[in-house]
């Protein structure tokens, strides 16, 4: 299946016309809903879309400002002013991007200034997506809704790895708290808290390496995908 071969929507009329395939992936930092989006949109043939360097990106442009990622007029105009490169920068991974974009995610004006952004992008010719509110604000009517999750424990371990790779010093027990902090931050803010869709279906990682998180995806879409994916 490429591009060009989308599945209809569950519900769609059978005369109607053919919608995008938009597969929602939500979770938690560092559960591995990122690569797993990646590999899913190259086997089904779909732009990709990291929303979570948006908000990322956003918290840059007000750290690099000076500025406080919790001010809404200062990051609502840091999100109105966000450009593609943004998202290309090599300094959006990391505890002072998480803290930023973990603060101007929670604020309405930038969530509204992003949201026809992302709705474009996948309305345009089907896509993957991974965020952390796909499937519940973004596109409620995706086709097929993941929510990727794993122990805070392995989702640290993982964080840590990365920044050790990364050359950055750091302490798994204070990373580990780090994304225990996110977790409560992000599923605690007013709008749009991070949670499963109603008819989003789980999958847990903490025991699967990438190769097993993505066999279990397709098990899990299949029914909602083309015959041969």
């Amino acid at each position: 299946m490429n591009g060009n071969q989308a599945a209809p929507n569950r519900g769609a009329e059978a005369e109607g016309p053919v919608r995008p395939l938009i597969i929602a992936i939500d979770g938690p930092a560092a559960a591995g809903k990122g690569t797993l989006a990646r590999r899913l949109a190259t086997h089904l043939g779909l732009p990709y879309l990291d929303t979570g360097l948006l908000y990322r990106a956003v918290g840059r442009r007000v750290l690099d400002a000076g500025a406080d990622p919790n001010d809404p007029a200062i990051a609502a105009a840091a999100a109105r002013a966000l450009v593609p490169g943004d998202l290309t920068r090599d300094d959006l991974r990391g505890p002072p991007a998480d803290a930023a974009a973990s603060a101007v995610a929670t604020i309405p004006s930038v969530r509204a200034a992003l949201l026809e952004f992302q709705r474009g992008f996948g309305r345009a010719r089907g896509a993957v997506l991974d965020g952390r509110d796909i499937g519940t604000v973004v596109f409620p009517d995706a086709t097929a809704k993941l929510f990727v999750t794993a122990s805070p424990e392995a989702r640290g371990r993982r964080r840590w790895l990365e920044l050790q790779q990364r050359g950055v010093a750091a302490e798994l027990a204070v990373v580990t708290a780090e994304v225990r902090a996110r977790d409560a931050a992000d599923a605690a803010r007013a709008t749009a808290p991070m949670k499963p869709a109603a008819d989003a279906m789980l999958l847990d990682t903490t025991d699967l390496d990438p190769d097993g998180a993505f066999a279990a995806a397709l098990q899990l879409l299949r029914p909602l995908l083309a015959p041969g994916n």
